[in-house]
């Protein structure tokens, strides 16, 4: 509701109604004929174009269901942006009990498997990015989340240079150090071979 959106927004509710009604005009917002207001057709539009510029998911979208079929665990396509790391794709697990995340969602880039590669590969400094960039993959244990576990591993295209991370993530219960370093080479393996799709 408007005063939901003025509370959330920390702005009087005219200011609200006001940017609120430029939101709608672009796009951005709809209303509904209750007065609720729900994301417009205009994020969609520009998350598909987001993505187009990639032009990466007939590629990634395979390699990440094999990954899945693979490991059991919910895979994902990360790609930097600015200070954040983007969940490009993703293929979740067919476990019941597993880990969600949208595509399109943000993540800071100081913390879990895939943020670790994306750093290694570009330019991060720090003693774990050598780590990740000798071993040619990551894994996280309880970083973002203390009940998740991550496996990345690099995606170069035909120039050399890193297009994203490719990784799993799941649950410790499930994934705890030791299945995670099992789990490593095939992450390694399903990345590697989708870089040569790729022109590397």
């Amino acid at each position: 509701t408007l005063t939901e959106l003025a509370a959330r927004a920390g702005l009087y509710p005219s200011t609200a109604l006001r940017l609120a009604g430029s939101l709608i005009r672009f796009g951005y917002l709809a209303r509904s004929a209750e007065g609720s207001y729900r994301l417009g057709p205009t994020p969609l539009r520009l998350g598909a174009l987001y993505r187009a510029g990639y032009d990466l998911s007939e590629q990634v979208r395979p390699a990440l269901a094999r990954l899945v079929a693979r490991t059991g665990e919910t895979g994902g396509f990360y790609v930097r942006e600015g200070d954040r790391r983007i969940c490009l794709f993703r293929e979740p697990s067919p476990r019941p009990i597993r880990l969600h995340i949208e595509e399109g969602a943000a993540m800071p880039l100081d913390r879990g498997a895939s943020a670790h590669v994306l750093m290694a590969f570009s330019d991060g400094t720090l003693p774990v990015h050598a780590a990740v960039r000798a071993a040619g993959v990551a894994i996280s244990i309880g970083q973002r989340d203390p009940e998740i576990a991550a496996v990345a591993a690099p995606v170069f295209g035909g120039d050399g240079r890193m297009l994203g991370a490719l990784g799993i993530s799941g649950p410790l219960l499930r994934l705890g150090a030791a299945e995670a370093e099992a789990m490593a080479p095939l992450v390694m393996d399903e990345a590697r071979r989708l870089s040569r799709v790729l022109g590397a």
